[in-house]
């Protein structure tokens, strides 16, 4: 809480490009409980995650494994294939 009392949003970092703003506007991976890393498109998913801001951020973050490093396990390519899919098609919906 701020000193008058009101609530601030809690801001997040691409791990990518390093741009920090409010979590509504990034977009989450999470490593679940049971270790599985997935898209988080609620974020809100139980688990460590890791903020990118776009699918271009997503692929340099995936070329350099910051993404690895950021949830702490190692991702295959059928991993970072199939979460690839999901943050293009979330990027889709949220422009329409």
């Amino acid at each position: 809480m701020t000193e008058q009392g009101t609530h601030t949003k809690r801001q997040r970092t691409c791990i990518s490009c390093g741009v920090t703003t409010d979590k509504a506007t990034l977009m989450r991976i999470v490593r679940t409980p049971k270790g599985t890393p997935e898209f988080d498109a609620g974020g809100r998913a139980a688990g460590r995650g890791a903020y990118v801001c776009s699918s271009e951020c997503f692929a340099a973050a995936m070329k350099k494994k910051k993404l690895d490093r950021a949830l702490k396990t190692t991702l295959d390519s059928d991993d970072y294939e199939r979460i690839a899919a999901c943050v293009a098609s979330y990027e889709r919906e949220v422009r329409e």
